[in-house]
C-alpha cells in the first residue's frame, strides 16, 4: 500500500524549496478554455465551476474528473490549469470546483470553506450524478482539496459514487502541519497564503455582514491564530484545536472503498515527514507513492534537454486512465439475443 514513487527531480530543482516554487511561481501557465457555470446551493449560497469545452468525441459514458484546488486555489492556479489541459487531450470531460468564496466572487453567505469542507463536493457529485447518469466520475484533489477528497471518500465508504480518485500533497494531520509551516523557511508559505486569507476575508465582510465581531486580521500571523479566531467559529468548530482534529484526513483513510492514489514527498516544506500515515491507517484500496523529493504540488522532473517536465500531469492521468479502463472492463457485458 506504501511504494517508493517512481518521481525524480530535476537536477537544478533538487530542494522542497525549489521544486515548490518553480512549479507554482516560476512555470507559465497552461493555456486554457473554460466555460463558466454557477452552481446553486439549498441554502442560498453557490459554487462556480470552470469546464473543459464539451469534447467532440463525448458519449454518454466520457469519463467526468473533477479537480478540488488547494488553500487559495482556483481555476488560475498552474496546477489545475496544467491537468485540465491533460483531460482535454484524453477527450474527456474536466471541470474545477471553486470552494465558496474562492472564484472571483466572494460567496453569499458569511461562512467560507475550510479542510474538511466535504458537503458541497458532495452535492457536486449528486448533480454530476443526475447529469451524466452513465458516466464514469473520477476526482482529484491537492493539498487543502486532498484532504477534502480523502475525507469524503472515508466517510462515504462503498457509498461513494466516484470510480476512482487521486490526492496530492496531502496535509493528513493538519495540527501537525500547522505547527510545521510555522518553522524556518516554511513561515513563507504560511505568510503568503495568509496574506491571500485576510485579503479575501476583506473582500468577504466588505459586502456580507459578519455573524460575530470580526478580530484585526493583520494580528492573525499564523494559521493556529487564524483558524481560531476565524475559520474555527464561522464553520461550527469549538476553536482551531477542534477544528484540526474534525477535519483532518487521517483518520478516514482506513475506511476508504474506492480505488485511491495519493502522492506525497518527504520533503514537502508544508508539513513535516511524520504527517505521512503508515500502512496500518491505510485501506487496502489506498496507494500511496511516497518520494524523497519533490515538495509541495511540486514533483518536477527533467527531460533530456533539460527541460521541465510537469510529472504530476503524467503520473495523475496515466493512473485514472488505467483504472477507468480496469472498471469499465468488469462491467456486465450485455449479450444480444439471437435471431
Amino acid at each position: 500500500m506504501i511504494v517508493v514513487s517512481e518521481f525524480r527531480p530535476h537536477p537544478l530543482l533538487r530542494s522542497p524549496h525549489a521544486q515548490t516554487v518553480f512549479a507554482s511561481v516560476v512555470r507559465r501557465p497552461a493555456p486554457l478554455d473554460v466555460r463558466h457555470e454557477r452552481l446553486e446551493l439549498d441554502d442560498g449560497d453557490f459554487l462556480d465551476l470552470a469546464w473543459l469545452p464539451e469534447p467532440a468525441t463525448a458519449a454518454d459514458d466520457t469519463p467526468v474528473v473533477v479537480i478540488l484546488h488547494g488553500l487559495t486555489g482556483s481555476i488560475e492556479s498552474k496546477y489545475a490549469r496544467g491537468l485540465l489541459r491533460e483531460l482535454r487531450g484524453l477527450g474527456w470531460r474536466g471541470l474545477l470546483m471553486h470552494f465558496r468564496g474562492a472564484s472571483h466572487e466572494p460567496n453569499r453567505l458569511p461562512r467560507g470553506y475550510h479542510s474538511g469542507d466535504t458537503g458541497d463536493f458532495a452535492t457536486l457529485l449528486t448533480r454530476l450524478r443526475e447529469r451524466y447518469p452513465r458516466a464514469p466520475l473520477a476526482a482529484v484533489g491537492y493539498s487543502l482539496g486532498g484532504n477534502v477528497l480523502l475525507k469524503y471518500l472515508g466517510e462515504r465508504g462503498s457509498r461513494a459514487p466516484l470510480t476512482t480518485a487521486c490526492a496530492v500533497s496531502v496535509p493528513f494531520d493538519l495540527a501537525l502541519c500547522a505547527r510545521a509551516i510555522n518553522q524556518g523557511l516554511s513561515r513563507a508559505y504560511q505568510r503568503h497564503l495568509l496574506g491571500n486569507m485576510r485579503r479575501a476575508a476583506e473582500r468577504k465582510f466588505a459586502v456580507v455582514t459578519p455573524p460575530f465581531e470580526l478580530p484585526d486580521l493583520t494580528r492573525l500571523r499564523d494559521f493556529h491564530s487564524f483558524d481560531e479566531a476565524l475559520t474555527a467559529p464561522l464553520h461550527g468548530f469549538d476553536g482551531a484545536a477542534d477544528y484540526y482534529a474534525r477535519a483532518s484526513s487521517g483518520p478516514f483513510l482506513k475506511d476508504i472503498r474506492v480505488p485511491t492514489l495519493v502522492l506525497h514527498a518527504r520533503d514537502d516544506p508544508f508539513m513535516s515527514p511524520d504527517v505521512v500515515p503508515d500502512e496500518s491507517r491505510l485501506s487496502a484500496d489506498v496507494r500511496l507513492e511516497l518520494a524523497a523529493q519533490g515538495g509541495h504540488v511540486g514533483f518536477v522532473a527533467g527531460d533530456r534537454l533539460g527541460r521541465p517536465v510537469y510529472w504530476l500531469e503524467r503520473r495523475i492521468p496515466a493512473f485514472l486512465r488505467e483504472r477507468l479502463t480496469a472498471a469499465k472492463a468488469a462491467e456486465p457485458q450485455t449479450e444480444c439475443a439471437p435471431g
